[in-house]
This record gives structure tokens, sequence and C-alpha cells, in this order.
């Protein structure tokens, strides 16, 4: 079937739109990364999540992409948190930047082409300043420059914010040495114990917007496809850098920004500043990290999405769901396959055909797959229906198949499976949803980390089964459903098939958000991260 065409939402022109690459089948794709001095928290993982999916999405449909991500490795934030630790600022972000990587590793976002960081690019960053001065959009202060907002007539288009409205003092201190408060930092003048750089200007380091500006040029010239990051950046960060960018080359240009909502925690932005953030390590000690993906994907990316106990288990105990079903599957297959050979029958796919209702389930999750993601990856749709009726079809086949007698009509239900569940893991693994592990071992992990949230071995889950089904065959049926209510309630659900028990991550009741205060946390101490 012919691919639909990709619809993305534009921050620019305030609408979706066809998604046209600037050289065909070939995208340039900028995000702005973290500024590294703590752990990320799961609202930066909102917005890598997202920008993974747009970056495999793009690979599905053929696209050869050059995907930059950036660190910001120099900083106020940064040199302020190092000098509470006693730690050299660069040191600190170093060590943040792979606490970070380690992080996407585990949330399964792939590698960026280019991973720059602001260090590593003072050349750039000053030759692209001494272009914007050259052309009259900045001026010198003191060793300080500042870019000229007055002179840059375009100021605001972005965002929609008039110049009049913009406030001083939001981020940074008010200087009154500006010709406009509005006027932002391009370089910033050394100061005893900070990081700096030599520079026409003198000793310094670079502000925060102008290194995006540079690096961006540098890794995908001054016009490419797309520049994205979280809604927070809209202002003033990609504002600035748009007129920062088309100062210094009056032929810059990003045909597409596109923006990632937030998350919220009691329906409160999430950041750092407000100390209302769980870090993505918080999150994935207890939940998967698949879970965790599983959730953010779970809403559309430009809406907020709520963080609560009660959404990532309800994404947990999909994961399972959909590993299981894939074991499940590939268990029935090896059994069937195995005995179809063994008596001289050869499942090879050239004389069994897939049965119509098979091919028409794989069409219909390809269709939704690649109607839904092309509207602006709508990944909501596909996790909640498209998916989940075709698991639900595999499981029905599962047990279709089990009650055939001919071979012939177990040879047909061999391949339909076998094809489906080819179609399925194309679905998942564009998601980010697929690992490289076995689908036992993903299961065994999720088993882990419910038993970790209900503090528990599977040795006293063991126990207590056996208990149950000593209770009901004395009959003895309050006590067995109260071990089933107790385990239910702690996030371990049971299962009785035929005459055996056996249980499963699940939902626990009645969870109420966890609260840690600021003050009890040391986000900045390395802990060893937990496999």
């Amino acid at each position: 079937m012919e691919k639909e065409q990709l619809m993305l939402y534009n921050t620019m022109t305030k609408q979706k739109e066809i998604f046209v690459p600037k050289v065909p089948g070939k995208v340039g794709m900028y995000v702005c990364g973290v500024t590294a001095y703590d752990f990320s928290h799961i609202g930066h993982a909102r917005a890598y999540v997202a920008f993974d999916v747009l970056y495999r999405y793009l690979k599905y449909s053929g696209c050869e992409v050059e995907y930059v991500r950036n660190f910001t490795d120099v900083d106020d934030k940064i040199i302020r948190r190092a000098n509470e630790l006693g730690e050299d600022p660069l040191s600190l972000s170093d060590r943040f930047c792979q606490e970070y990587l380690d992080d996407m590793v585990d949330l399964q976002c792939l590698p960026p082409t280019h991973q720059p960081r602001v260090s590593g690019h003072i050349e750039q960053i000053k030759d692209m300043i001494a272009q914007i001065i050259s052309n009259g959009c900045a001026y010198i202060v003191e060793g300080d420059v500042y870019f000229s907002v007055d002179n840059f007539p375009n100021y605001g288009k972005l965002s929609g914010r008039k110049l009049e409205d913009n406030r001083a003092g939001e981020r940074v201190a008010v200087d009154l040495r500006k010709r406009n408060p509005a006027d932002f930092a391009l370089w910033k003048a050394a100061k005893p114990g900070e990081p700096s750089w030599n520079s026409p200007w003198g000793p310094g380091r670079p502000g925060w917007h102008i290194e995006c500006s540079a690096m961006s040029a540098h890794y995908l010239s001054h016009t490419f496809d797309i520049h994205g990051g979280g809604m927070d950046l809209i202002f003033p960060h990609h504002e600035n850098e748009i007129a920062q960018s088309c100062a210094a080359c009056s032929e810059s240009n990003v045909k597409y920004w596109i923006h990632n909502g937030f998350v919220t925690a009691n329906d409160e932005k999430m950041s750092k500043s407000l100390g209302n953030f769980f870090t993505i390590r918080e999150v994935t000690k207890i939940y998967h990290p698949l879970a965790l993906r599983h959730f953010l994907m779970g809403t559309h990316y430009r809406s907020p999405v709520n963080y609560s106990i009660s959404q990532i288990e309800i994404a947990s105990e999909a994961v399972f769901y959909i590993y299981q079903t894939l074991q499940d599957c590939e268990d029935a297959l090896s059994i069937f396959r195995d005995g179809n050979q063994k008596e001289g029958t050869q499942p090879n796919g050239k004389t069994a055909r897939i049965t119509p209702a098979a091919q028409d389930c794989i069409n219909k999750l390809r269709s939704d797959f690649q109607t839904k993601m092309s509207d602006d990856l709508h990944t909501p749709y596909i996790l909640n229906a498209s998916l989940q009726e075709a698991l639900r079809f595999m499981n029905s086949s599962l047990t279709q198949l089990k009650k055939k007698q001919q071979k012939q009509q177990q040879l047909s239900m061999i391949q339909s499976l076998t094809e489906l569940q080819k179609e399925v893991g194309e679905v998942l693994s564009t998601l980010g949803l697929l690992t490289a592990l076995s689908y036992s071992e993903v299961l065994q992990q999720l088993k882990d980390k419910a038993l970790k949230r209900a503090e528990m071995t599977e040795d006293d889950v063991l126990r207590l089964i056996e208990e149950r089904t000593v209770a009901r065959k004395s009959k003895n049926f309050s006590r067995s459903d109260q071990v089933r209510s107790e385990l239910a309630a702690k996030g371990i659900a049971l299962m009785d098939v035929g005459k055996e028990t056996a249980w499963r991550p699940c939902v626990r009741v009645d969870q109420e958000q966890p609260s840690v205060p600021v003050e009890q946390r040391q986000p900045c101490v390395p802990a060893e991260k937990e496999k």
C-alpha cells in the first residue's frame, strides 16, 4: 500500500502541514538537549521519547535522517551546582551527560547522528557572534556581547509575543547596561572561578541561546527541516535562536518548528525549578523503562500528560500484556512447527496460505499505523486501539490453533500467526517498544519490578500461592479469596490455568501519588545504576 504523507504541526504557522523535506528523502533535525547539572526528570523523557518516535518514523518512512541533539555543558546553573559541590563545572556536566545517555538507552531512544557539546564548539560560537556584530545586530559592553532585539524587526514571530510584552529578569538578573531590557547575552565576560575562553571581546563564555544556533548551523547548515524541543523553549530560547541565526545569515531558515507538551504533577508543570519533579531514575527504579515509554506515548506528544502512579501502572500492565502475547505466540509456533516437522511436513509457507481474517488484521494494523502516525504522530490510537486489536486477534488465533486437527489448517494458522507477529514487531520497533532482549527476559524484568513495588520476593508469592491452593482444597474459600485480594493490592494478580496458578503484575488498588520532599533528595550524588 502507498504510504500516507506525513503531517506535522508547525508552531511557526500554528497549523498542521504536509512535511516536505528540503532535500527529497533526506531530513535535517535539531532537538535542544539537556543542561547537564542533575539527573534528568520525566519531563526530559517526554521530550526525547517524542522526538525519538519522530526520528524512528521518518526512518520507517524511508528517509535518511541527520539528527542533532546537543548538550549544554556550560551554563549558569551548572556553575552554581558545581560551586555548591566543590566540583569543576565541566567535570560535573560531563558526569551528568553520561547519566543522561544511560537514561536514553534505558528508554530505547536511538542515539542521534551527532551529540555536540557547547564546550567543544566555542570557535563556531565566536564566529557566529562576530558575524552578528558585523551585521549590526549586537553590541559590546565591558566584555559582554548583547543581541539587540530592536535591530531585528521580526522578533517574536514564533511565539507571537510583542516586544513590549517581554519582561526582563525572568531567567537572568536585570542588566541596566542593556539598550533594551529584552536584549539577551551572546557572550558573557569571565568571572573569577568560572570556565572561560579567549575571544575578541575578552575572556568569557557563551550565552545560553547562541550555542544552538551555532551548532545547528555547523552540522545542518543555516537552512534545515526540523527544529524541536519542549513548549517551554518556544520563548525565549527558540525565539532568540531565530533572531540570532537570521542576524548572522539572512538566508537562515528552519521550515518546521515542533514542540512537545509538558509533563505535569498534580496538574502543575513538572520542572526542577519548581521542585515537583521525578527523575527518570526514580521512576525506572521500580517501573520498567518500557512502561515509562509506553506511558509517555499514551498521550499525544503535543498534549500535557499528568504523571500518576495509576497511569504508569496501567502502562506497565499494557507492556506485560504485549510481551506475554508475543511469548505465547512464540511458544505455540515453536511447538506446532516442531510437531509438523517430526511428521515430515515442512511448514515453510510455500503451500500454506494466510487466512483471510489474518490478512485483514495485518492490513488493518499496517493501514492504521501509517494513517495515524502520519497524522502528527498519533501514538495513543496505535497503542490503545490498533495494537490491542491485533493482539486480541493473535490470542484468539492461538486458541484456534490448539483446536485444529488437520495439518493443512495448522500450517495456515502457523503462517498467519508468523506474519501477524512480524507486523506487530514492525509497529513495536518503530515505536521503540521492542528491545534486543528476548520476550521472556523482558517479562521477567517486568515481574522483578512488580516484586520490588510489592516489597516481596518470588518465594513470598509462591508461598502464598501454595497457601491459597491448600485453602481451596480444604474449602476455606474466605482465606483463598483473602490471599488473592492481598496480592492484588500489592500489584500481583493470580491466574488459575488448569490445576496450576501463575502470577503476573497488575495495577495496584488505591495508589496515591508518592511525594518525595526535595530537601530529602540527593540528586547530584552518583548512584549505582540498576539494570
